[in-house]
């Protein structure tokens, strides 16, 4: 019987979502979450390991003497070693595609909050404010429509693609930087600094590479509209944090929307913590309970295609 090590199982279901279908394929062995320190010790004698981020480094890896197959419980994989995976012989997949529509829902949330101030006015309202209001009508923070703006999606692959429909959808010009453009595509495919000087907003959705790492520094914000709203629900450090609070603090962006940080749970000293205009959310673009259970989905079909001998979303072969 295989021996199948959830090793942070807490990260894709609060006992909203039931992990029984894994249970069919081996001996299930379920930890809420696992610390760096601790994955060698749970993997050590597995078969298959279903992690969400949980750290498998090389000596992690080298260490399971028995394991054959790392599934993935998200699209990213930077949590694990795939070179030495691949050197070890331990098949690694990924669940690509799952989440798409939450991150652009997550997206033009962002978005319309912070073009439309509606926390504010919900605020004002619950507080008692439109009861005394002299007028049917009151807006003292400031509305903007998103129609006609300007927006730079970084990255068109499933997400940056589909976020640009909706934009276009939207009346929003959408200009794009990638390293693949694409032909018949219905946008403006521009180089990176084009975007920067030109977008009313940037939203992130590249994978984070060395190239991609603090992609939005100092120097990209220096580049940017005043006014600008920055958008990140790609990966935390695709984005200099200390330059990003710099910009929000001397009011250069009119805001940004963060979903990913370089460090996950936030760490206390964020530099983002309580910046002005600056809406963070605990990294929740992928947790609508419909997305968890496709995700939870094709993770198992991803193992049932493994041990049939034909695996599919294979990150290190």
């Amino acid at each position: 019987m295989m021996k199948i090590v959830f090793t942070d199982a807490d990260t894709v279901s609060v006992g909203d979502l039931s992990l029984s279908a894994f249970a069919d394929h081996g001996t299930v062995i379920r930890y809420g979450v696992t610390a760096p320190g601790e994955a060698a010790e749970r993997i050590a004698d597995a078969d298959i390991v279903l992690c969400n981020k949980t750290p498998l480094t090389a000596d992690v890896l080298r260490s399971a003497l028995t394991l054959k197959y790392i599934g993935i419980l998200a699209t990213g994989c930077n949590n694990v070693d795939l070179d030495e995976a691949k050197r070890l012989g331990i098949t690694v997949t990924n669940v690509p595609g799952y989440s798409t529509e939450g991150v652009v829902q997550l997206v033009f949330t962002y978005i319309t909050e912070l073009f439309g101030n509606l926390g504010k006015y919900r605020a004002s309202v619950a507080a008692g404010d439109w009861k005394k209001s002299p007028t049917f009508s009151y807006f003292p923070y400031p509305i903007q429509g998103i129609a006609g703006k300007t927006i730079g999606v970084v990255g068109f692959g499933a997400i940056g693609s589909r976020v640009a429909k909706v934009a276009d959808a939207f009346g929003m010009r959408v200009l794009v930087n990638t390293r693949t453009p694409k032909s018949g595509m219905p946008y403006e495919f521009v180089d990176f600094d084009t975007l920067l000087h030109e977008s009313d907003i940037v939203t992130l959705h590249c994978p984070l590479t060395p190239q991609t790492k603090d992609l939005m520094n100092a120097e990209a914000f220096g580049k940017m509209k005043k006014g600008a709203v920055l958008i990140n629900t790609s990966r935390g450090p695709v984005v200099d944090e200390k330059a990003l609070r710099e910009a929000l603090d001397c009011g250069k962006f009119m805001g940004a929307g963060l979903d990913v940080l370089r460090t996950e749970p936030m760490a206390e000293d964020c530099p983002l913590f309580g910046a002005p205009n600056c809406i963070i959310t605990p990294h929740i673009a992928w947790a609508a309970v419909g997305t968890r259970a496709k995700l939870l989905e094709i993770a198992e079909h991803n193992l049932a295609a493994f041990l049939a001998g034909a695996p599919e979303n294979v990150v290190n072969g």
